[in-house]
């Protein structure tokens, strides 16, 4: 099996070298082809590349039994341009991290490392984007664990339905101490949670706290049929790695949703307060 592996915090980021060597310690083979330059919070986006005509690249040396390139490009480009044959054969897997912090809640749609996952499915792939929790202090992030938890998963992701995304978030602990995996739900708070206008040209972002912020994370609405299932957020507090299947974009097929489309196609005028 072929994988993937990108990432959104650039190239030499120190959580992507050992992704590839555990996925490359399963047996697989693996080609690594990530941003040059930190590319967080790119989303799903591709750049300018209509101007552009092309991306640049060039050969990378991390000491991995792997192919490593650097692209002038963002995470999902780089999941293009593999899948469209940029880099020898097509993957049958992308796995995009490991990222440095959480991409957990609703601000999923923001994160490059998320993006790069979801991009695959446009072409019928598997993949996870795996991320860890850190409290500001990189030399004292547990990659291993991380890395672990990945490595094992990827043989079941191989027996997946085609376009399956998998979003994998995971506690700073060593491995012995990561208390199991837990399917989650996304939280619904995201990683900007205020903003403070400053009157001076400069509005200052208040970001949301990782461990502090999930242990007041609400639980999403019980359904009677279903028993409770914890956040994202609130399973890696909790000391479990938070296992999320994403869905790609799609139509929304809502009833409610649906009449009002229909009324628009029809011409009907909007109802009045």
């Amino acid at each position: 099996m072929r994988i993937l592996v990108t990432n959104d915090d650039g190239v030499h980021a120190p959580g992507l070298a050992p992704l590839a060597q555990a996925l490359a310690a399963t047996g697989h083979e693996v080609v690594v082809v990530a941003p040059a330059a930190d590319s967080s919070g790119a989303g799903a986006g591709v750049g300018p590349v209509h101007r552009r005509g092309g991306v640049t690249y060039e050969r990378v040396d991390l000491g991995l039994d792997a192919d490593v390139f650097a692209i002038d490009g963002l995470p999902a480009m780089a999941v293009i341009a593999v899948c469209l044959g940029g880099f020898g054969g097509r993957p049958d897997i992308v796995v995009a991290g490991i990222n440095l912090g959480l991409n957990a809640g609703f601000s999923v749609l923001h994160s490059g490392t998320v993006g790069a996952a979801l991009t695959a499915t446009h072409f019928g792939l598997r993949s996870m984007a795996v991320s860890t929790e850190h409290s500001g202090d990189v030399a004292a992030v547990h990659w291993s664990s991380a890395a672990a938890i990945a490595a094992g998963a990827v043989g079941h992701l191989a027996k997946a339905p085609a376009g399956t995304v998998l979003n994998v978030n995971v506690p700073n602990r060593p491995p012995n101490e990561i208390r199991g995996i837990r399917r989650a739900v996304l939280a619904t708070s995201g990683t900007i949670r205020s903003a403070v206008d400053h009157d001076d040209g400069y509005i200052e972002l208040v970001l949301g706290r990782s461990r502090e912020g999930a242990a007041t994370e609400e639980e999403p609405a019980a359904d009677a049929a279903q028993p409770p299932r914890d956040t994202d957020v609130a399973a890696v507090a909790a000391g479990f790695a938070a296992l999320t299947p994403l869905r790609a974009v799609g139509v929304d097929g809502r009833a409610e949703v649906s009449d009002v489309v229909s009324a628009i196609i029809e011409g009907k005028a909007p109802c009045e307060a």
